[in-house]
């Protein structure tokens, strides 16, 4: 019977180690998969930060291109604008050249002219030609005045268009300067609002991220110790099971005592009596 209890014994301590050997290995195996898990999740959150950074330095580029695109176009409209200036002052003095000789290639024409017919006329013609050259004399002398006072108030229309183009082209360029300030201090204005609402961004993106991880280890704690009550729930009741079973062995083995205790009892006392018949029977 110690034997048997013995080997009893050894099954179920066997089987009990075997038990625990499976819910160790499981709780290695969960271990292993929870560290994987938030292994997983670092490499999530840094290869995501790795692509914001991109997309951010991106945006950076892009923005630079575009204030060099802008600021190239606008010099070449500037450069186009300074040659078509030097274009149109060229042009105008080489009309103002051209009327000139002009003038002169008139003047001399008309000399020419007048001096042949002085030599080969005579007389009165010669008196008649030097009237009617003295009249055009004069009438060239007039219209030189006139001329003269037509290219003055020409070239004082002219200076006066040159100031008003001149003050036109100083305040277009102080606007223009104005402009393009106002338009860098927006564009800086701009920038500055972009990253305030990226940092703003990710600020939140980093708080709600703090949040879910606060959270998430959390749950993983109140899970690991459900997990751990739901072990010391299963071992308390393979205790009490195998505290159970123990005591039934053990009032087993008592109450077959007793039982055996009471057979022999039983079988004595049946002896005794037997033992007294016979001796009552050889009395008689």
């Amino acid at each position: 019977r110690c034997f048997y209890d013995q080997k009893i014994l050894q099954k179920t301590f066997g089987q009990w180690r075997e038990w625990w050997t499976v819910c160790r290995e499981r709780k290695l195996s969960l271990r292993a998969d929870s560290h994987y898990r938030h292994l997983l999740h670092n490499l999530i959150f840094k290869a995501w930060r790795a692509y914001v950074c991109q997309q951010q330095g991106k945006r950076n580029k892009y923005y630079v291109a575009e204030s060099h695109a802008k600021k190239q176009k606008l010099l070449r409209t500037w450069q186009c604008w300074l040659v078509y200036v030097d274009v149109q002052r060229t042009k105008r003095g080489m009309q103002t050249v051209a009327l000139a000789f002009r003038e002169r290639s008139c003047l001399c024409i008309s000399w020419a002219v007048w001096r042949r017919r002085y030599q080969n006329c005579t007389g009165h013609k010669m008196s008649i030609l030097a009237l009617q050259h003295w009249a055009q004399s004069l009438q060239f002398r007039a219209w030189l005045q006139w001329r003269e006072l037509y290219l003055y108030s020409q070239n004082d229309k002219q200076k006066q268009t040159r100031a008003v183009t001149h003050h036109q082209h100083w305040e277009l360029k102080r606007c223009m300067e104005a402009w393009m300030g106002y338009l860098n201090l927006h564009r800086a204005k701009k920038l500055q609002n972009e990253l305030a609402q990226e940092h703003h961004q990710s600020g939140i993106v980093q708080q709600c991220f703090s949040v879910w991880r606060v959270s998430w280890e959390c749950r993983r704690r109140m899970h690991a110790h459900r997990k751990d009550i739901e072990k010391l729930a299963a071992r308390i009741a393979l205790w009490r099971v195998f505290a159970h079973w123990k005591h039934y062995i053990v009032l087993c083995v008592e109450e077959r005592r007793q039982c055996e205790l009471a057979e022999k009892h039983y079988k004595h006392h049946l002896l005794v009596r037997a033992l007294l018949c016979l001796r009552w029977k050889r009395l008689w």
